[in-house]
């Protein structure tokens, strides 16, 4: 079955997390992605550990780059440079995350590489964006947390602000270019032109504020660190039982009054919590009397009940606890294949399950410079041309790829 983008192809540039990740996904749904790495150690994200995997790889590479074919280009180099305006006249998008102003420097910039194929989709992936007083900031992961707003509203309110556990600021910048790269496919269908993607780290992490926008910006509200708990919402929070931790959500007058049930407690219609505005406010309260209950069983005693109820929870799980758990397995989310030097690659699945162009993965992440010459003989060079590269270190030392 053909994949959504299949007979798309993409020009891989991009490094580290947020760039790979839009690509990788690309590459999911059918796209025929070329990775390029420079000469050496390749994607600095390669380097990233311990712990590293068998064969010395990189858990941050290996799950950010399947689904591509990797070559390896010195974009310093002239011919190196060359390379890529050769290849970009038969792809229809590129994605990289450069620092603004280092492609233009290259002569590889939007101008000049859709004069070459006006139909390009360019997608570029900074910390800061093209403009703004920003714009030649370095950015990670963690600086767009904090700056984005999200480390001061995560963790407990008597503690120090915390990031998120994943890289959240990278992945979701990553998971608006592919947004903003199917946008722009979509658009060339009508106007035959492609287009300049602009995706910055920082921007995202406010897309995710939604009501605190507006409730900073109409009552003055300015959020602030609650744990598991919400805001505007109780009880939602992570409660203690005999044996761990699990969620509950209680977000309807019907689902309160069959949590109440369940828990045998008589407040259902106490002044204090009759309604949900008057259960966040009297929070603390409504916690010193459910919380002693919920403690009183195990997990699996109250999801039962919880599940019986219609009421939404669920355990707090591991990573143990999560691949344990047989419903990823009933809905493919686990991919397991065969990789050179891991002996079996383990990813997670397309979490978009599609009748008609369902995601699928077709290729392990490649060694470094793995189908160099491969993908070379496909845009017309000949094997005294890759020879003549190989040995000039435009391809890398030594050079991979030759069969």
């Amino acid at each position: 079955m053909a994949g959504a983008l299949d007979g798309i192809r993409v020009l891989d540039l991009s490094r580290l997390l947020a760039g790979p990740y839009c690509a990788q996904a690309l590459g999911d749904m059918g796209a025929d992605v070329i990775k390029v790495e420079p000469p050496g150690h390749g994607d600095d994200i390669r380097t990233w550990g311990p712990p590293f995997l068998d064969g010395g790889e990189s858990a941050y590479f290996m799950s950010t780059n399947r689904n591509k074919r990797g070559i390896v280009l010195d974009l310093k180099s002239d011919d190196g440079r060359a390379i890529v305006r050769r290849l970009i006249r038969d792809c229809d998008v590129l994605v990289e995350n450069y620092r603004p102003g280092t492609l233009e420097r290259w002569g590889l910039g939007y101008a000049d590489l859709s004069g070459l194929n006006p139909g390009l989709v360019h997608v570029s992936v900074t910390g800061f964006g093209q403009t703004g007083r920003y714009r030649d900031r370095p950015g990670y992961d963690l600086i767009a947390q904090g700056m984005g707003g999200l480390q001061a509203i995560t963790g407990t309110p008597d503690g120090p602000p915390v990031k998120a556990g994943l890289p959240v600021a990278d992945l979701n910048a990553g998971t608006w270019a592919i947004i903003g790269t199917l946008m722009a496919l979509f658009a060339r269908q009508t106007t035959g032109r492609g287009q300049y993607v602009d995706v910055s780290l920082l921007e995202p992490q406010l897309a995710l504020h939604v009501f605190n926008t507006l409730m900073y910006d109409k009552l003055g509200v300015v959020p602030g660190r609650v744990g598991s708990a919400h805001p505007m919402i109780a009880p939602y929070d992570a409660f203690e039982a005999a044996d761990g931790w699990l969620n509950i959500a209680v977000g309807s007058q019907k689902l309160w009054h069959a949590f109440c049930g369940l828990l045998g407690l008589d407040i259902a219609d106490d002044a204090r919590f009759t309604t949900n505005a008057q259960r966040v406010t009297n929070r603390d309260d409504l916690d010193a009397l459910v919380r002693p209950v919920l403690r009183t069983r195990t997990v699996a005693e109250w999801q039962a009940g919880l599940d019986a109820a219609g009421i939404p929870s669920g355990p707090i799980n591991t990573l143990p606890d999560l691949y344990a758990d047989p419903y990823l397995e009933e809905r493919d989310m686990i991919v397991r294949m065969p990789h050179p030097t891991l002996g079996t690659y383990v990813g997670t699945g397309f979490p978009v399950h599609a009748s008609g162009t369902p995601g699928e993965v077709r290729r392990v992440p490649p060694t470094l410079g793995q189908h160099t010459a491969e993908v070379l003989r496909e845009f017309g060079y000949d094997d005294a041309e890759i020879d003549r590269l190989a040995a000039g270190g435009v391809l890398g030392e030594p050079p991979n790829g030759r069969d």
